[in-house]
């Protein structure tokens, strides 16, 4: 196939997904308001942010190609598609939404089985963040979780993972004289694991290690990662404000969509740690949602997302300045990049 019909086909395929998550999420909506009405709290999104949202996912899909054409990761990654998953359990993300609805009516934020055990866990995780049926702790939310974080960004949460792995590459060649096989990478908070096999692929001979503390996430993890060939990357079901590494033990570590659901104490504490475990001269890379101060003209989209979703932190982490918070534990030449409605901070470890 011809570079041009493979960027068509790219491009075709990731507009599908963004019409079909914006119908799945419009009649989804209509329909359950028709069936039991809810007053909504969000704010009308002025028009004139259509075309610049429109241009931003344009430029998404523009870099994720031109990382592919240049090598960053393979072309296959483009159309990594979790099929089985989405035939499998798409069906029961349709019948769950009639039971988020109305744990959103009631505003029932920590609603778990009484089989759920939630006591090991810190108070600010035991939340059923986006009105998640079980939160981040039953193996039905860990199956779920990708497919309904995928419907919510109309198909981009992968291209918006996989803008770490130009800088992650970048940084690594700090450690060009090490082995390759002998490279760390650490993602703090891995989730079912998507973010390790991007990494996998851009760097297939890399030592990967992934931490969180959801052990039906793990499990997913395992399931996801056990099916590449290759080392199994190592995980560990842990909490980020305390990582059972050593210190100056990666050359890498990431951490993706994490922040904004962690209060702001924590996520200094969180910073620290990756620091601390963090090799001198190694990178750490953060991927979250869009914030006031690169993003302001997308403030509306901002408020309704806090409204809409159950996201108790996401209010502060707003306006928090995580370049300053970087600077606090030690990192130093912190630069920030946007893509679409994730923002990206890439700090260094002195050496």
């Amino acid at each position: 196939m011809s570079d041009t019909l493979t960027k068509l086909t790219y491009q075709t395929f990731q507009q599908g997904k963004n019409y079909f998550g914006l119908a799945h999420k419009t009649l989804s909506t209509r329909l359950l308001n028709f069936i039991s009405p809810v007053e909504q709290q969000t704010k009308p999104i002025p028009t004139e942010i259509l075309p610049k949202l429109q241009q931003r996912l344009d430029n998404l899909l523009e870099i994720d190609w031109q990382d592919a054409e240049r090598g960053v990761y393979p072309t296959s990654l483009l159309f990594d598609n979790p099929w089985q998953d989405f035939f499998q359990y798409y069906p029961v993300v349709c019948l769950d939404l009639f039971q988020m609805w109305e744990r959103a009516k009631q505003k029932r934020y920590q609603d778990f089985p009484p089989n759920v055990e939630t006591s090991a866990y810190p108070s600010y995780y035991v939340q059923n963040f986006h009105h998640q049926t079980d939160g981040y702790l039953s193996d039905l939310s860990a199956n779920l979780y990708d497919l309904q974080v995928e419907i919510l960004f109309g198909g981009t949460a992968d291209p918006m993972r996989r803008r770490i792995l130009a800088p992650l590459k970048e940084g690594l060649k700090f450690f060009a004289d090490t082995p390759s096989q002998q490279l760390r990478i650490l993602d703090v908070a891995c989730g079912t694991g998507r973010t390790l096999k991007m990494i996998r692929a851009a760097l297939p001979q890399a030592s990967l290690f992934g931490t969180d503390l959801s052990p039906a996430y793990l499990r997913k993890a395992n399931e996801l990662l056990s099916q590449i060939p290759g080392e199994l990357p190592q995980l560990l079901q842990a909490n980020a404000e305390e990582l059972p590494y050593l210190d100056n033990y990666f050359h890498a570590v990431t951490s993706v969509f994490l922040f904004h659901e962690l209060p702001a104490g924590v996520r200094q504490r969180v910073i620290e740690q990756c620091y601390r475990v963090t090799k001198p001269g190694g990178v750490f890379i953060i991927c979250d949602s869009i914030q006031m101060s690169d993003s302001p003209e997308m403030e509306p989209l901002m408020e309704n997302f806090h409204e809409i979703y159950h996201e108790p932190y996401y209010k502060h982490y707003m306006t928090d300045d995580l370049v300053e918070r970087l600077e606090k534990a030690g990192f130093e030449n912190v630069k920030v990049q946007v893509h679409f409605m994730s923002k990206y901070l890439i700090a260094h470890k002195p050496v």
